[in-house]
Parts: structure tokens; sequence; C-alpha cells
């Protein structure tokens, strides 16, 4: 039996035609899509000199407020254009247009090693790796409320809450987890105190600053001591309540702030030594720097009953164990801040910036010191900008 094909004809071609309409809609739907996704960064000249030197940039993260998906990450050019460094806002979505809430959520630490940008993205549960010199995503690692990250050989750190971000006397004890830094992939993790911090690295051994800050009022009080041959914790060294920044320095010793618990308590500054020894500053430190011998801090305090801020900043002698700078800078710029939050030194040129959080929700400010202390310029940030890590030549 012939069968008349023609009379088929106009429905194929309608199909094809409506098949044809609603790719281009598609297509055209994506295209919106992706210029909405796309958040093209800001720039803007400092009027701060440009550096030739080996230090050519270095990455700002803001954390943003949680809960808003607001972490970003800034970069500042050294080099510059034209005699001057140039200061770019927001730059992550745009060297990664394909990927879907840019950063995630409350940016809290970012480091380089090797050719490699880490950055820990907290209640986003992962951390984030990119090429150091243009910011562009190699891969992630899941880490369930990562904190801080810390390198030592083929290795990365990760310090982690486990638990959910919730205040609570049953909040588990948190972990350390190792992440082989060529392929980053976990293999292996240790438990540790409540609520880990930062780490330091130092005699072969990893310490690590536990908190308890969500089992308040019943904070932890340890560093977790832990051999980097073997993985396994060898000691915890009862410090002070509350721990949370920690470095080491070029004699072996470990330095940790203590929080307190803005009462009874008051914040504090700790070296424990080689030799076990134990020691204190009585400073409220909210962030330091390590240069040489002189460990810079800033500290932030505020009184629980009446709000007022009291901001001071210094050196200490860290062979000496003594202060020996009261004051990094007499500009009326430092003053002015309202919320200090983080530092970073230049470890050459010993010049450094501030970082500040402002109201906690909206655009914080970045200034900039001269080794002197003289202030030099400031420039608009992402909401809380907290951490900061330079670039160099050879990065």
């Amino acid at each position: 039996m012939k069968t008349d094909m023609n009379k088929y004809i106009p429905q194929v071609s309608m199909c094809m035609m409506t098949a044809v309409m609603l790719a281009a809609s598609l297509l055209a739907f994506h295209s919106c899509r992706e210029d909405q996704l796309v958040i093209y960064s800001e720039e803007d000249i400092t009027g701060g000199a440009s550096s030739d030197g080996d230090i050519v940039g270095m990455y700002v993260l803001n954390e943003g407020n949680m809960g808003s998906n607001k972490c970003t990450l800034d970069y500042l050019d050294l080099i510059g254009k034209d005699g001057t460094s140039v200061y770019h806002r927001n730059i992550y979505s745009e060297r990664n247009p394909h990927e879907i809430k840019e950063l995630g959520d409350v940016g809290n630490d970012i480091k380089i090693y090797g050719s490699r940008l880490w950055m820990v993205i907290n209640c986003s549960n992962k951390v984030e790796v990119a090429t150091a010199d243009s910011a562009r995503k190699i891969g992630k690692i899941d880490i369930p409320n990562c904190r801080y990250v810390s390198f030592y050989g083929d290795h990365a750190y990760i310090s982690s809450y486990v638990g959910p971000v919730m205040v609570s006397g049953d909040a588990p004890l948190g972990r350390v987890y190792k992440v082989d830094t060529l392929t980053l992939q976990k293999v292996d993790s240790i438990t540790v105190g409540y609520q880990p911090e930062q780490m330091a690295i130092a005699n072969g051994h990893l310490y690590v600053a536990n908190s308890g800050g969500y089992r308040v009022p019943n904070y932890d009080n340890t560093v977790s001591v832990i051999d980097l041959a073997t993985f396994r914790e060898t000691s915890k060294i009862e410090v002070d309540i509350n721990l949370h920044k920690m470095c080491a320095d070029r004699y072996g010793q470990v330095w940790v702030t203590s929080r307190g618990d803005n009462m009874l308590i008051a914040p504090s500054l700790h070296w424990l030594s080689p030799d076990g020894h134990i020691g204190h500053i009585d400073i409220p430190i909210t962030d330091m720097c390590m240069v040489g011998d002189s460990l810079y801090y800033i500290g932030t305090t505020v009184d629980i009953y009446t709000g007022k801020t009291t901001f001071s900043h210094g050196i200490i002698d860290v062979k000496k164990h003594e202060q020996v700078c009261s004051s990094l800078s007499d500009a009326h710029e430092m003053q002015s801040m309202t919320m200090p939050y983080a530092m970073i030194v230049n470890p050459i040129y010993h010049d450094f910036y501030i970082m500040d959080a402002k109201n906690y929700v909206s655009s914080g400010l970045l200034y900039h010191f001269l080794h002197d202390g003289s202030f030099d310029w400031k420039q608009k940030t992402g909401d809380i900008p907290a951490h900061a890590c330079f670039v160099y030549k050879k990065q």
C-alpha cells in the first residue's frame, strides 16, 4: 500500500519549528542567566605608589555576613599602572563565570601554597582551590564547618568544627583533615579538641588551638599537639579558655591567643616554648602577624555593658617576650576605624594593612600604612574584610 507522505510534512515541519523555537528560547534564557550570574569586578586607583619588588599583589578575602552568601575575593595589584597600585573588588565571579553562588557563605581563611590559592569557606563546608596568579578555580574539597588551613610538605591540614553551626553543650569534638595538595583528596583525619581554630607548625608537630566556642560557658582550654610524621595526637596542653589565633616563630615557640569569656576572664596572649614552658602577656589580641622577631598585633574589645569599643595595637619582641611598641601609628586614620578586624604585614618592607569590618553588614575598608606608621591610603572592600595573603613573583 502506497503511503501519502505529503500529508505528514506540515506536521513534521511544525514540530521542527517548535523544537527550534524552544531551543532558541532556552539559549536566550541561558544567555540572560549567564549575564545575570557574572558580576564584574570594580577597579579603583589607590593613590599609593606601585611596587617593583618580590611581592606583586595581595588577595583579600571578605567573610560576608553569615547566611548572606556574600563571601567575596578582592585583589590589590601592587604593580598597578601609571606608578600607583590598583584595587580590584569582587574578582572571583568575573574569573569564574560558571560558578553558581560564587564563593559561598563566610570566608574564614586564605593562603597561597606553591602556585595555588586556598580559600576556606566556613558555612559552605568547602575549601576552594584556585590558581594563585589568576584566581581561576581548580577544584574544591568538602570539609564540614571548616575553619583554617596550614601546610607542610605535600599536605594541607584543615581544622573543622565537624558539627553544625549551633551553640550546644553537646557540640562534638572537632577534627583536622589531611589533604593531598596535588590531588585535593582527603587522605586522613584526626579528632582534636572542641571547635578547633588556627594551627601552627613547629618542631615537627602541628599545634591546634581548641576553642570550645559552641559549648559556652564550658570552653575548651587546650592545644592539641599532632606528630606530623605519624599524624597522631601526642599530647594536649592546657593553656587558657577559648583559644583562637596561632602562629610560630623562628625559635620554635608557638603563640596563641585567648578570647576569654567577655565577662570574668579577659583576653590574653600565650607562648609555648619547645621545653614545655608556658608564658603569657595580658594583651587582648584580635589578630596578629609574625615578621622576624616582631609579632605585630591589633586588639579590639567591646564593653558588653556600654558597647564602647577599645582599639589597641603594637609589637611584641618574641625573643624577649615583651611589648616593645605600644602603637603602630599615631595617624588620625588609625583611631578613626569603626571595627578593626584583621591585619597583615609586608615581610619585606614592613608596611602594613588593617581591615575595618565597620558594621559587619556593609562594605568594609582596607587601610594601608607605611613602615613608619604614616597613613598612605584606604579603599572600600567587600563585607567584613578579614583575611589576606601576599602574592610573590615566583607564584
